[in-house]
């Protein structure tokens, strides 16, 4: 394709603070699964899939508890199931069933609901109640459960999980040069990453958008693990450069591209972008072909540019037949290998074999691609909106989600304006302040969506596999609900199911009017504070400021947004039908909601609550990632979190056997001492003197559920 002139154009004019203990919500995956790539564990299977005795008949007792009871207590421990130990005295009324003399099956009822046709015996022996009820068998479903573990596991551990290592944040602008196929409307949008072009000199323009751009996605996933490197315009001879580099860094993990095309035409049909000659006087196309192979794989694109499904199109079509050229070329080299041996030369040397392909861990195929819009589309020009509104909307959410919801009601005009909203006091990383509180409430949202509507492999894949990736897509789930709003369909690949009507997103709108209510009051406040300080001295201009000293405590009345949702889980315990082994829709919120304090008791009983329905729950709450939340919290001192966190390791262990071994391993920082790992936990709590430390009448029965995590030391 013939390169294009570029024609110069003129410059348009509730938290509770958590105590030291807690999880990080951004480190929680790296923090435990480090230790779990070298984990070797061996899946279990449910007991979902137990099949009823067809000769047994639930008659007018279908709606109560049918108990299948295990040994009695006198039982041999060899011959004894590791049960949760819950003790029916002679208090309770328990009977055979007629006609069930093949099983040891046990009824609860009452003599006052049946006087004559079932005789209450009281039994003097206790009987242990175990995961064999029929509800956790069988929930009451009229049909066995699928028999395929397939249709019940979920890999919880993400052993397979791959990491981003190396990001390529390719910046395309050319401020003062618009591109021949895009007509502008006069206003239209200019802000790129909260800066406008126009404002300052080109080259100083140009470095703080990259700087900005650089620093939002740092700030999207904190881990040091990521590298980033941006390149503001770059030639088309440096594109080989910085792609084979940023490879080489990542080896064989994930490599970020990023594309801003809003200075350059669109991407073609036939599947080519645009880049700079070293004059900048041409547009010049490269082929996404040579950019597919340069990165390799594994590989996530970020495409925020019009007519952007085209190249979504073409890049999942260069990766299919990069997959189908490196399979060939294996083939090849191992049928070359075969029958062609090597034979020695005269000097006795044999010669070098020739270098085989090398296939990548990850398929070209398996390509993760987000896309601002489809082929058809041109990127919204609302000036009250950024220019790069896709890119707001994955590396700066809450900034944009402000902006979207101020716009949409204008009546609050009079009190707010959109230089506001970029000024809302905290960080994002300190829960305690409304900006930290709007970002946690914006990732409780955004997973609880994802999970209630993706498949379970796929949720897994996208949300807790990579930090950086969960990240992009909770922003792109954003960006589906705003740039629908404005015509605008953004893309993926993997497809995800349209979530921009979700009802969760109400509460989220709720949770933003409350801020932005408040949003006033803090920052005259926080000018007041401003305002008493004393003035600075007089410094050098190479002096850095001294660091302000701590203001005092916002006037911030915290979101109730996460006790509703407790509420609304503590409803579905009450009230829900498990007849369906339907889940809570809340329960991604229960896993954030341990990371405060204030919240974290009453989280950890309805989780209690939850998995005592059976094994499925105890797989549903893993697959959620409860486990290294739990696993964290062993290292908490509070007394009152004690019985709850027996009670869940018991039924975790219960099922998954080989968890044991997790608590082994020293997951507590060096300086802490010994007595606050895993595995001590439990120990110190059988310990004698610790019996008026827990907080609950049933100690002994507490105690006996620690005997579960007991392993004998290699």
């Amino acid at each position: 394709m013939a390169p294009l002139q570029l024609t110069p154009i003129k410059a348009s004019t509730s938290a509770t603070p958590p105590d030291e203990y807690e999880p990080s919500q951004d480190r929680q995956a790296e923090d435990y699964q480090d230790d779990d790539d070298d984990y070797d564990s061996q899946d279990d299977e449910d007991d979902d899939g137990l099949n009823r005795d067809p000769d047994y008949d639930d008659g007018p007792l279908q709606s109560y508890a049918h108990v299948q009871r295990g040994q009695a207590q006198g039982a041999s421990d060899s011959n004894m199931r590791h049960g949760f130990a819950e003790a029916y005295s002679s208090e309770e009324y328990l009977t055979v069933r007629p006609g069930s003399s093949e099983r040891t099956s046990f009824v609860v009822m009452s003599a006052d609901i049946f006087p004559s046709e079932y005789p209450v015996q009281a039994l003097e022996k206790s009987y242990f109640l175990y995961w064999t009820e029929t509800r956790h068998e069988r929930a009451g479903l009229t049909k066995p459960p699928s028999s395929n573990p397939a249709d019940h596991k979920i890999d919880w551990r993400n052993r397979d999980r791959i990491r981003t290592a190396a990001a390529v944040l390719v910046v395309c602008l050319r401020i003062g040069y618009d591109p021949p196929d895009v007509i502008k409307t006069d206003p239209c949008a200019k802000l790129e990453c909260w800066v406008d072009p126009h404002a300052l000199a080109k080259d100083k323009a140009m470095e703080r958008i990259g700087k900005n751009l650089q620093s939002q996605f740092e700030n999207l996933a904190a881990t040091p693990k990521t590298r980033y490197k941006q390149y503001l315009d770059p030639p088309i001879e440096d594109a080989k450069k910085f792609c084979t580099a940023a490879r080489k860094t990542a080896k064989n993990e994930r490599v970020l591209f990023y594309y801003n095309g809003h200075g350059v035409p669109k991407p073609t049909p036939s599947g080519e972008l645009w880049l700079f000659n070293k004059q900048y006087t041409q547009y010049i196309p490269v082929s996404l072909s040579e950019i597919v192979a340069w990165l390799g794989s594994p590989t996530i694109f970020v495409w925020d540019c019009s007519a952007a499904g085209n190249i979504v199109t073409k890049v999942q079509e260069f990766a299919i037949k990069r997959d189908a050229e490196l399979a060939k070329e294996a083939a090849a080299a191992v049928a070359a290998a075969n029958g062609h041996p090597q034979t020695p030369a005269a000097d006795g040397s044999f010669p070098v074999p020739e270098a085989k392909p090398q296939i990548p861990t990850v398929p070209f195929r398996d390509t993760i691609q987000l896309g601002a819009c489809l082929a058809h589309e041109t990127l919204p020009m609302n000036p009250d909106l950024p220019a790069d509104l896709f890119t707001s909307c994955l590396t700066s959410p809450i900034e944009i989600a402000l902006r979207f919801f101020l716009l949409r009601n204008p009546l609050k005009m009079g009190q707010l304006d959109l230089d506001m909203l970029l000024k809302v006091p905290g960080k994002v990383n300190d829960r305690r302040t409304p900006l930290g509180e709007l970002n946690w409430i914006f990732t409780a949202v955004t997973d609880t969506i994802a999970w209630n509507s993706l498949p379970r492999d796929l949720f897994q894949k996208l949300f807790r596999h990579d930090l950086v990736v969960a990240a992009l897509f909770r922003g792109f789930l954003l960006a589906e609900r705003i740039m629908r709003f404005y015509e605008c369909t953004p893309i993926s690949v993997p497809a995800l199911p349209q979530t921009h009507n979700h009802p969760l997103w109400d509460s989220w709108d709720l949770a933003v009017d409350m801020c932005l209510a408040q949003l006033p009051k803090l920052l005259d406040h926080e000018k007041r504070w401003l305002d008493s300080l004393p003035p600075h001295p007089l410094m050098m201009p190479d002096q850095p400021a001294p660091p302000q000293p701590p203001g005092p405590p916002l006037p911030y009345e915290h979101s109730n947004f996460f006790s509703e949702q407790l509420t609304a889980f503590q409803v579905w315990l009450d009230q829900g039908a498990v007849s369906k082994r339907r889940h809570p829709e809340q329960l991604p919120v229960v896993l954030q909601v341990l990371l405060s304090q204030a919240h974290r008791l009453r989280a950890l009983i309805l989780l209690c609550r939850f998995i005592d329905l059976g094994p499925w729950a105890v797989n549903v709450a893993l697959s959620i990632g409860i486990f290294a939340y739990v696993l964290r919290l062993l290292q908490a001192p509070a007394s009152e979190l004690r019985p709850v966190l027996i009670y869940i390791w018991a039924r975790i262990l219960a099922v998954y056997e080989n968890c044991k071994e997790d608590l082994l391993k020293q997951t507590y920082p060096p300086t802490r001492t010994a007595d606050l790992s895993p595995y001590t936990y439990f120990v110190n709590i059988l310990h004698p003197s610790t019996n008026s430390q827990l907080p609950v009448s049933n100690v002994s029965e507490h105690r006996a559920m620690c005997r579960l995590p007991q392993v004998e030391r290699v």
